[in-house]
C-alpha cells in the first residue's frame, strides 16, 4: 500500500469498544485498543493515502453469544440477537460503503447498532 501510495485498511470493532458493561471489561479494553491502533494508523498513514476504517456493529446474529458461560445470561442475549440483531449482510454494507467513497474522502468509523439496541 505504501509503494502504490494507496489503499484502505478496514477493521472490524465493536460498540463495546465504546460503551462498558458490567462483566465485559477486558472484551471492551481489547475493543478500545483496536480504536487506538486504528486512529495511530490513520495519522501515521494519512501521507500516503491509505484510508483506516473501522466498522463498529452492535448486536449481531452470530453464534458468540453461545460462548456465554452464564446460562441465564446467554439465553437473554440469544433471544434478543436472534430477534433484534444486525445480519451479517448489514456489516457487510457497512464495508462496502467505506470502500465506495471517492479517494479523497475516508469513512474512519461506521458505529451501527439495531434500531432497538439502547446500549
Amino acid at each position: 500500500m505504501i509503494a502504490q501510495h494507496s489503499g484502505q485498511i478496514i477493521t472490524t470493532d465493536s460498540v463495546a469498544g465504546h460503551i462498558v458493561h458490567p462483566g465485559t471489561a477486558v472484551y471492551s479494553g481489547t475493543k478500545w485498543a483496536i480504536q487506538a491502533i486504528m486512529d495511530g494508523l490513520r495519522q501515521e498513514q494519512a501521507a500516503n493515502h491509505i484510508k483506516t476504517t473501522m466498522i463498529s456493529p452492535g448486536a449481531v446474529n452470530t453464534e458468540l453469544f453461545s460462548t456465554i458461560s452464564d446460562p441465564k445470561r446467554r439465553e437473554a442475549v440469544e433471544s434478543d440477537e436472534k430477534n433484534n440483531g444486525l445480519s451479517a449482510t448489514d456489516v457487510a454494507n457497512a464495508v462496502l460503503y467505506a470502500i465506495d467513497q471517492p479517494a479523497n474522502v475516508a469513512v474512519n468509523e461506521v458505529l451501527m447498532r439495531p434500531v432497538t439496541q439502547q446500549r
